[in-house]
């Protein structure tokens, strides 16, 4: 006898079969929305396109990592189509960043972004970004408007990327002052001095003088400099002047932090351990008999990611390697016969002047429209140093403190420099395009195919007279800038004699220079430029590019080293504390994601390097030298009157526990557990939408990472998540007995579409050291994509 389903039976079979329709069509609406966004937002790859702007035929082929190489009949049909693939690629990113240059966040993004925009409008990048244009050879304005034309081009095919759906609006048409105005935020991303102002401010107030040496420690004796003595002009040493300084009230300081509070959230500003490596080996020492440069910049690590790697090859422009989406130029590369790399100098090229009363200001008024509410009418002032940043255009808090940056003064030829290099034949060449560069100064290493290696560290470097600028001064005309360092006298060497050149943001002279490039705290730590000299001097002839890769991805701390017999003596307050520091006792210090000493040494250095917050506040954090120093000398930093720790041994052993407290919460309480890649992740965010929940899974990319504070592959877990956020951004390494066997690779895709093909597939060989063909050869692209543009008609031919 056959059941049959009963009356209860057949209304749940009926619901469920209701539930599973409903739910392949919800599946089949994702499916279609999908294809719709990708359809409409994905742009053409193949085929040809006639195309208003570019003059002649010109074919844009994709390799297998989306990386374009562009043959073009003229350099600026060349131009036209990198800034044509920018747009395709990185739409979002390119307006986004003028954007952030024009302080128009608030319009697309609402109230939420105003801090930022009034940041970003009272220093005034968007005018000092339209000074530039006026001042530029005839042929940049050439590139420059030809870049222009492409993107544009690309702008009216009508592909919208996702973000410009999700937030509502459609783009701008682009112009020539946006082909140069992200100069302007890099300058500032590489800048920072006036944090450093702000700060020893706050140090002077609280601890005196002395604590400025306590706070952030000299660059220590004997430690590596980029440039020998025997390497620097024949004059006699300039006495390294005493800081100098006017107080501040603290609600004046307050609304100074307040201000730079905006540059933070939007990731520019310095951060501990940010910074960058590059060096390059003379013939003499490689296998080859010719030069290996190398270079990886140490920057945010986003989503997209900041480059765009492009090979552009016209009629004498023939260039490749990392481009960023908005400017038409290659920024660190090679041509066919010359390569370069850079790094930040960090000099000191920012002042604060406290204005008397008396002080002549001028003022403006801007409108921010905000997205959803009303406009809001900012008043920015400014005196003869430069804008009013004390009070962002609200209410004055106390003295006015007036900002002078080299980066916002007129005469601007930084772009006519990198288009120069991207042509530069020899080193007469190669310098005299820097004499055009100002800001940022950044460390340039050179070789080239005939054998010659080289270093310049050009852009405008104020020279002060009697005061160091470390500290904010008066603006009665007594502390004023002496003209700039001459381009003749800036650091420089060409074929060293040892062969090699190495730098990492270390200090760049030793005494006896006759100029003060910054104060004597401004450099970063010595330790990434100790540990790639003492790699590359260990095998002082017959290096390859293999040996070099290795450098480039080396993980050994010798923060470590250093710190080793220091931490080793704290006395472990519990049970987990002890079996924590037994982890440590037998480590190599190698950071690797595998590891669990690299996970408990980053979490100690990170409770200890906190040791000033009492002092100076939560936001106050040592470099690792300085909290070294402490520990060594017993230091006051270590009192701490709250926790009733009242030497460096107490906090010592206080600051383990808290550190493996932590580390307990996070990962359980056995330390074996601890493996370091659980917590140290690379966390490519997206710009606008990497805090919102619904939207992060989609353009955020995260990833196990090797590396630690100031290691050679520099991947500083940030304070409180263990995120590596900022690391190196590029990585390229250049055969000059080769030019084709050269390397590279970016930190995460070509596209900056979510949807892309190309958004994240660098990613995984970047974290495993792995690199792509820096090859302007087709053999070596792999599978390829070809795209034809060609001219189109005018309106009415």
């Amino acid at each position: 006898m056959v059941r049959r389903g009963t009356g209860r039976g057949s209304a749940w079979s009926k619901w469920g079969r209701g539930v599973l329709w409903l739910v392949l069509l919800v599946l089949l609406a994702a499916l279609s929305v999908v294809w719709w966004v990708r359809v409409t937002s994905l742009p053409q790859e193949t085929g040809t396109l006639e195309l208003l702007g570019v003059r002649g035929e010109v074919t844009v082929t994709r390799d297998q990592w989306g990386v374009p190489h562009i043959r073009a009949p003229s350099d600026e049909d060349a131009v036209f189509a990198l800034g044509f693939v920018h747009w395709q690629d990185r739409a979002w990113q390119m307006d986004f960043q003028r954007r952030v240059v024009q302080g128009r966040l608030s319009e697309v993004l609402g109230e939420a972004a105003l801090g930022q925009d009034r940041f970003l409008r009272t220093w005034g990048f968007q005018r000092a970004a339209g000074s530039v244009l006026p001042e530029l050879s005839a042929q940049s304005r050439a590139l420059v408007r030809a870049y222009t034309a492409g993107v544009n081009a690309a702008m009216r095919r009508g592909k919208v990327a996702p973000e410009f759906r999700i937030l509502g609006y459609t783009p701008e048409a682009w112009t020539e002052v946006d082909s140069v105005s992200w100069s302007k935020l890099m300058a500032y991303d590489l800048g920072g001095n006036m944090d450093d102002e702000v700060l020893n401010t706050r140090v002077v107030a609280r601890l005196g003088q002395p604590g400025l040496n306590e706070v952030t420690a000299p660059y220590p004796a004997g430690a590596p400099t980029i440039l020998s003595a025997d390497e620097l002009p024949a004059t006699g040493a300039v006495p390294a002047p005493l800081p100098d300084t006017a107080a501040l009230p603290a609600a004046t300081v307050q609304a100074l932090q307040a201000h730079l509070q905006a540059a933070r959230e939007l990731r520019l500003h310095r951060v501990p351990g940010k910074g960058s490596n590059d060096w390059v080996i003379g013939g003499s020492r490689t296998a080859s008999g010719k030069p290996i440069l190398a270079d990886d910049p140490h920057l945010a690590l986003t989503s997209p990611m900041l480059w765009y790697l492009a090979d552009l090859q016209g009629p004498t422009l023939k260039a490749i390697g990392a481009s960023i989406p908005g400017l038409p130029a290659i920024v660190i590369g090679r041509n066919e016969r010359v390569a370069w790399g850079v790094t930040n100098v960090n000099p000191d090229v920012q002042d604060l002047y406290i204005e008397p009363a008396t002080a002549t200001l001028t003022e403006r008024t801007e409108t921010i429209r905000v997205k959803g509410g009303a406009d809001l009418q900012l008043t920015v002032r400014e005196s003869r140093h430069g804008p009013i940043v004390s009070d962002a255009g609200a209410a004055a808090v106390g003295p006015r403190v007036a900002l002078q940056w080299t980066a916002l003064q007129p005469g601007d030829t930084t772009m006519d420099a990198f288009l120069g290099l991207n042509y530069a034949q020899n080193w007469t060449d190669f310098t005299r395009a820097l004499q055009r560069y100002v800001a940022p100064s950044q460390n340039f290493v050179y070789a080239d195919v005939d054998g010659n290696t080289g270093y310049y560290a050009p852009g405008r470097v104020p020279v002060r007279e009697g005061w160091d600028g470390s500290l904010p001064v008066s603006g009665d005309g007594s502390r004023e800038w002496q003209g700039y360092i001459p381009f003749g006298a800036l650091p420089h060497t060409y074929n060293p004699a040892d062969g090699l050149v190495v730098t990492a943001n270390n200090r760049v002279v030793p005494d006896g220079y006759p100029y003060a490039l910054s104060n004597p705290r401004n450099w970063a730590e010595p330790y990434r430029a100790e540990r790639i000299t003492q790699l590359l001097e260990a095998r002082p002839t017959g290096v390859t590019v293999e040996d070099v890769k290795a450098v480039q991805l080396d993980t050994v701390s010798l923060v470590w080293r250093d710190m080793k017999e220091a931490l080793l003596a704290a006395r472990p307050e519990d049970d987990l504390s002890r079996r924590a520091l037994e982890v440590l006792r037998g480590w190599d210090g190698d950071e690797r994601a595998g590891a669990v000493a690299p996970t408990i040494f980053e979490a100690w250095l990170m409770a200890l390097q906190g040791m000033a917050r009492d002092e100076l506040g939560d936001d106050t954090t040592l470099n690792s030298l300085s909290a070294l120093r402490q520990l060594q000398t017993n230091g006051e930093l270590c009192r701490d009157e709250a926790r009733k720790l009242q030497n460096c041994a107490a906090f010592l052993s206080a600051s383990l526990k808290t550190a493996v407290d932590d580390l307990s919460a996070r990962l359980g309480s056995d330390p074996q557990r601890w493996t370091y890649g659980r917590l140290h992740q690379v966390a490519s965010n997206h710009r606008a939408f990497g805090n919102v929940e619904a939207l992060a899974w989609l353009f955020n990319h995260r990833a196990p990472t090797h590396g630690g504070t100031n290691t050679v592959n520099v991947a500083r877990p940030e304070a409180g998540t263990f995120r590596q956020t900022h690391g190196p951004s590029y990585r390229q390494i250049v055969d000059l007995g080769n030019l084709n066997r050269s390397i590279f690779i970016g930190s995460l895709g070509q596209d900056g579409n979510p949807l892309g093909a190309h958004v994240s597939d660098q990613q995984k060989k970047w974290v495993a050291g792995e690199y792509l063909p820096m090859s302007t050869d087709p053999a070596d692209w792999g599978q390829t994509r070809r795209l034809t543009l060609t001219p189109g008609l005018q309106p009415g031919q």
